[in-house]
């Protein structure tokens, strides 16, 4: 059965991925570094303007419409270790939590599923440093076990991915990983019943938009924040429909 959100105002999940230097100009797939200094301005902008920023766990009062509020969902994909070096203080100093999806079977190792399209290899973060986020405030949730493109995987394989990621990271944590996410945004129906079945409560994409009322839970939309992405569009993409717009 699909849960529904319910929530009465529009809610922003945002999404990042790398926060860091961007590479030299050229590199593929260098709008996906945010400098830490953009970040930072990011999150104070936020808390500025009355804004809470959430972990998806933070967020799923508001999404079922038993709370309300400014608030904006911070999530993370792929578990690099920069994202604790340069965003963890940022999200501390502003009493923020994040999701970030990790991928159990390569922690501790870097983004080989870039490495084909010519993408740099940066180290994600490893058992301790996953344990040193959680132990932050932050939160954990699952990018499959080894960042797999579910469409292209047989149904015993996606069970076998969506299930191992979820069970090895919450035995590098030691409490429940509710919170999923499909690898390259990429996924089918089955890929959403068995995240349900699987336990989990939530499930994000990369579809544009802010979350609106009688959204899946198990199909969230989010906003990209890319290296791009200046104060004012961040604004934007925050505070107005801009990102709606943009769903497919």
């Amino acid at each position: 059965m699909t849960t529904l959100t319910l929530n009465r105002h529009p809610i922003p999940i945002l999404v990042y991925h790398q926060i860091a230097t961007a590479p030299l100009k050229g590199s593929p797939f260098r709008s996906l570094h945010v400098a830490p200094e953009a970040f930072s301005r990011q999150m104070a902008w936020l808390k500025r303007l009355g804004y809470k920023g959430l972990s998806m766990s933070g967020l799923q009062p508001y999404l079922a419409g038993e709370r309300t509020g400014k608030v904006v969902g911070i999530t993370f994909d792929d578990g690099y270790q920069n994202n604790l070096t340069h965003a963890l203080p940022a999200l501390v100093k502003q009493g923020f939590s994040s999701t970030c999806y990790a991928v159990s079977g390569l922690l501790g190792k870097t983004n080989v599923w870039d490495e084909s399209l010519g993408i740099a290899q940066t180290p994600l973060m490893d058992e301790s440093e996953i344990r040193q986020w959680v132990a932050a405030g932050q939160e954990i949730g699952s990018h499959t076990r080894g960042h797999v493109n579910l469409p292209e995987t047989d149904e015993a394989g996606c069970r076998a991915e969506i299930l191992q990621g979820k069970v090895e990271l919450e035995s590098v944590i030691g409490q429940s990983v509710s919170h999923f996410c499909y690898p390259y945004g990429r996924y089918e129906a089955m890929h959403v019943a068995l995240a349900a079945e699987l336990g989990f409560a939530t499930a994000t994409t990369t579809e544009r938009s802010r979350c609106h009322a009688q959204m899946d839970l198990l199909q969230l939309p989010r906003v990209p924040v890319l290296r791009s992405t200046s104060l004012p569009v961040f604004w934007l993409k925050v505070a107005t429909a801009y990102e709606d717009r943009r769903k497919k």
